[in-house]
């Protein structure tokens, strides 16, 4: 009995490996160059109209380097939520990939594209309970990798080495 249920999973996991050798001849090839091209493109882009918003703020309302980055930070969540919902955004990045996965952008779309999944069930049950599954464990590994870096911090200035 043993002996039959050994057979069945070797001839299943022959018939396994056919499948994986078939799917690979069918599988199209994913054009990885180009698509890290238009990653890099639409990702520097981002950077670049982020970095003339820093300029703009510094220019014309007196920002000074330390503090310009937080309007720098909600022009680009507003900006990035809007094209979300008018439905800009999800074209952008399929055809972008991951340029557009630039934290503060992509954090903004994921919160976005949540709350709009979940409007239909209310605000507090849907749109509040659910806006954060997608990018929480951004906030979780962001939160432990600041910490972790400020230990690190703390740890080289202590030795004198900052």
């Amino acid at each position: 009995m043993l002996d039959k249920k050994k057979k069945q999973q070797k001839e299943l996991t022959q018939e396994q490996q056919q499948y994986q050798k078939l799917a690979k001849t069918i599988e199209p090839q994913r054009p990885i160059v180009k698509n890290c091209i238009k990653a890099f493109l639409v990702g520097g882009l981002i950077c670049a109209f982020a970095q003339v918003l820093n300029i703009f703020f510094i220019k014309n309302f007196n920002f000074t380097e330390e503090t310009v980055g937080a309007p720098t930070s909600a022009i680009l969540i507003i900006l990035s939520s809007l094209l979300t919902g008018l439905g800009i955004f999800d074209h952008i990045g399929q055809w972008a990939g991951a340029g557009t996965a630039i934290p503060i952008t992509g954090f903004a779309n994921t919160m976005t594209s949540a709350a709009i999944e979940h409007r239909s069930e209310g605000y507090v049950l849907g749109v509040g309970g659910n806006m954060f599954k997608l990018s929480g464990s951004v906030i979780v590994f962001g939160v432990f990798t600041a910490f972790i870096v400020a230990i690190i911090k703390i740890l080289f200035m202590k030795m004198g080495v900052i």
